[in-house]
C-alpha cells in the first residue's frame, strides 16, 4: 500500500510561486508514476502534470504548459509541483496520486490519493 501527504499550500498573490511536495510512504516509490491533480469549488478534477518513474516523461494540462513543473526525488519518496506565474484561476485544492500500472497518466484513474492540500491566489 502507498499513501500519500501533500503539503506547501498557501494563500499568494497572483505572478508568485509556491512548490507542493507529496511524500510517499512505502518501500517501491521508484516504482510508481505520480500525478497531480487539482479540483475547484463546483467544477470537475483537473489533469495539472504527470510524471513516468522513470522520470524520462512527463505531461502537463495545457492551462499550465510553461508555467508549471514537475519532479521527483525518489532518494526521498518525494514529489514535486513547482508553480510559477500562478493566476486566480490557479486557486483550488491541489492532490497528488501515484499509480504503479496506468497507461493513461493524463487519466484520474490512480491507485492511490492523498488529500489534498489548498492554493489559492489572490488578484
Amino acid at each position: 500500500q502507498v499513501q500519500l501527504v501533500e503539503s506547501g499550500g498557501g494563500l499568494v498573490q497572483a505572478g508568485g510561486s509556491l512548490r507542493l511536495s507529496c511524500a510517499a510512504s512505502g518501500r517501491t516509490f521508484s516504482k510508481y508514476h505520480m500525478g497531480w491533480f487539482r479540483q475547484a469549488p463546483r467544477k470537475e478534477r483537473e489533469f495539472v502534470a504527470a510524471i513516468r518513474w522513470s522520470g524520462g516523461t512527463t505531461y502537463y494540462g495545457d492551462s499550465v504548459k510553461g508555467r508549471f513543473t514537475i519532479s521527483r526525488d525518489n532518494a526521498k519518496n518525494t514529489a514535486y509541483l513547482q508553480m510559477n506565474s500562478l493566476k486566480p484561476e490557479d486557486t483550488a485544492v491541489y492532490y497528488c496520486a501515484a499509480d504503479n500500472t496506468i497507461r493513461a497518466l493524463t487519466s484520474p484513474l490512480y491507485d492511490y490519493w492523498g488529500q489534498g492540500t489548498q492554493v489559492t491566489v489572490s488578484s
